[in-house]
């Protein structure tokens, strides 16, 4: 059994490989990157590396030899994942990749985010592939809310247009260890899992998360979302970004981080970490 991860040099996939040589012997495990040289740290724990580029086609098909199951991880480049993502998964049905698993967004096929489109079409492309698959679709991550944590805390004042929000996000930790899990073991096949956080929080919860780890006051104050753009742009974050942040405040407020399932949990034998855990610990260091 030959497992291969795309992205293995990325922050998701280092973690997915970690996780799997829990479940895994090292030589059944392949990173596909760009960088051999920037996964030597994989190399060395005897995991096989292969060049495997989005920009130079000519090295998809030869990574993909051999290979029993593929984890395609979502690319970051918004605005190309779908012809990227549809060059591996030609790719991998022309090397005879027989399953594919695929890290999606939750609720894909009906998410309000501006995200969602891409996922909802990789995830077409990979149904009519007629190659078996799991898609497992992450919920938002707790660490997209961590960059800032100490400003926020210095400043007494998180920004925001989520309102009352539910938010149901997980750490990196928890989705790779679900995806090592599923690309493990077996029953996973053809099936769609919503992957979300056990616990839930609004924006004025993460600051009260934030107030109690930094002993200070911090307030959570709701911006149209036309001021938080303009903020955000104040404070030189580029275009990009600035609309997936007000994308993801203005969906939230109308439920679209909120999600009930159990699943991811499940898939990983635990509760998932709690951001404010992860809060205390930034803040500690």
């Amino acid at each position: 059994m030959k497992i291969a991860i795309t992205g293995a040099t990325g922050q998701l996939g280092q973690l997915v490989i970690e996780a799997l040589l829990k479940e895994v012997s090292a030589s059944q495990i392949i990173a596909l990157v760009r960088s051999e040289t920037k996964a030597a740290s994989l190399k060395a724990q005897g995991v096989e590396l292969r060049r495997f580029d989005y920009d130079a086609p000519e090295t998809l098909l030869p990574a993909l030899q051999g290979v029993d199951k593929l984890l395609l991880i979502s690319a970051n480049e918004i605005g190309r994942r779908t012809p990227q993502h549809k060059a591996v998964i030609e790719a991998a049905k022309h090397a005879g990749v027989p399953y594919i698993a695929y890290t999606s967004l939750l609720h894909a096929d009906r998410s309000p985010l501006g995200l969602s489109q891409e996922h909802r079409e990789t995830e077409a492309l990979i149904q009519n592939s007629g190659l078996e698959y799991t898609f497992l679709r992450n919920n938002w991550y707790n660490e997209n809310y961590l960059a800032t944590v100490q400003q926020t805390a210095d400043a007494g004042v998180l920004y925001g247009a989520a309102q009352d929000g539910k938010i149901s996000s997980a750490s990196r930790v928890d989705y790779a260890e679900a995806a090592a899990k599923v690309l493990a073991s077996s029953g996973h096949e053809n099936k769609t899992y919503e992957l979300a956080g056990s616990e839930s929080f609004t924006k004025a919860d993460l600051a009260q998360f934030i107030s109690q780890a930094a002993h200070k006051p911090v307030t959570y104050q709701n911006l149209s979302a036309e001021d938080l753009q303009h903020g955000l742009v104040q404070a030189g974050l580029p275009e990009h970004l600035i609309e997936v942040i007000v994308d993801a405040d203005v969906q939230t407020a109308k439920g679209a981080m909120y999600s009930d399932s159990k699943v991811l949990e499940q898939l990983i034998g635990r509760k998932t970490t709690a951001i404010s855990a992860q809060i205390q610990a930034l803040l500690k260091s």
